[in-house]
């Protein structure tokens, strides 16, 4: 154990679906859209549809993460019958700064902050919305490591080469909800995963993470019990 018995020194974490509400964001960026052009969608559909498109999107050549987005959104909404071009497409990347935390977002990062831990972000983002989506975040973080930065997309192993190369021998938790971006390749790399499991879904794969947790105030709990 180190100083102040914490189990790690250091906690990164996904951004986009642990920290902040990207369903919602989406959603609520793709029905206004839609309304503005006449247009009406069942938000479960559009995002069953985008989850699928933007992985594929994802692993094709690398691109900015606005222009991952701009691409999903125009084949999700020709998917769903809307004909749309990436002018009009660019709505999604465009409605990223606004998109929300979670409510236990800022008050579990504050307890982890308090308790003496280093924080970071591995994201599939570019650096400029990152940065719009910090300013919703009430920590600052000691590591930041982007699609931008690496030129790749996790599940793809830069994320975690970089920030291993980043956070040296100090002991390295990493949290997230994905569990195809981030407790798979986090187990195939051997770096702890605590695996927010915000809808209580079943593993698809063989990997598993060291903990699991549907908030992050339970691994807040976990990781800075109160006295």
């Amino acid at each position: 154990m180190t100083a102040g018995g914490r189990p790690y020194d250091v906690v990164t974490f996904d951004c986009y679906g642990t920290l902040v509400d990207w369903e919602r964001g989406i959603r609520d960026a793709f029905l206004a859209a839609a309304r503005e052009d006449g247009v009406a969608f069942d938000g479960a559909a559009v995002l069953a549809i985008y989850v699928e498109v933007e992985a594929a999107a994802e692993a094709e050549a690398y691109r900015s993460y606005r222009a991952v987005l701009t691409e999903t959104a125009r084949r999700v909404a020709a998917r769903l019958g809307w004909s749309i071009g990436d002018a009009r497409a660019r709505f999604l990347p465009d409605s990223l700064p606004g998109w929300p935390p979670f409510p236990d977002t800022n008050p579990a990062l504050g307890r982890l902050a308090a308790a003496g831990y280093r924080l970071g972000i591995l994201s599939n983002i570019d650096d400029d919305l990152l940065a719009a989506t910090r300013q919703h975040l009430a920590v600052e973080f000691d590591l930041i490591v982007t699609a931008q930065q690496v030129g790749a997309y996790k599940p793809a192993r830069p994320h975690f080469d970089t920030a291993r190369t980043r956070i040296g021998d100090r002991r390295w938790l990493h949290a997230a909800q994905s569990y195809f971006h981030d407790v798979v390749p986090a187990q195939a790399l051997g770096v702890p995963s605590a695996w927010i499991n915000r809808k209580g879904e079943p593993a698809t794969g063989l990997a598993r993470p060291d903990r699991e947790f549907r908030t992050l105030t339970e691994l807040a709990d976990w990781l800075a019990p109160a006295s």
